[in-house]
């Protein structure tokens, strides 16, 4: 009986020593996906927040062009007055 619960121990013991080095394996697998996966979206996002600057610069002109717009034309009804 001493001899069975021996053999049982060791052969449990194989057995999650390789679930242990299978999920380590594992871990590390996703941990480099992740991080390539992960640098893409980086760059994604930092083309995003580019294109937003380059927006914000084209509205920042359109407004200044809006208020001269309008300051002229309010110079212009001072005069006419």
């Amino acid at each position: 009986m001493g001899t069975i619960i021996i053999v049982a121990m060791v052969f449990g013991s194989l057995l999650a020593l390789a679930a242990l080095i299978c999920g380590t394996i594992l871990m590390v697998i996703k941990t480099r996906n992740s991080r390539i996966t992960g640098g893409k979206s980086q760059s994604e996002e930092a083309m995003v927040i580019q294109e937003i600057y380059q927006g914000l610069n084209k509205m920042e002109k359109r407004i200044e062009s809006l208020e001269t717009i309008l300051m002229d034309s309010q110079k212009k009804d001072r005069n006419k007055k």
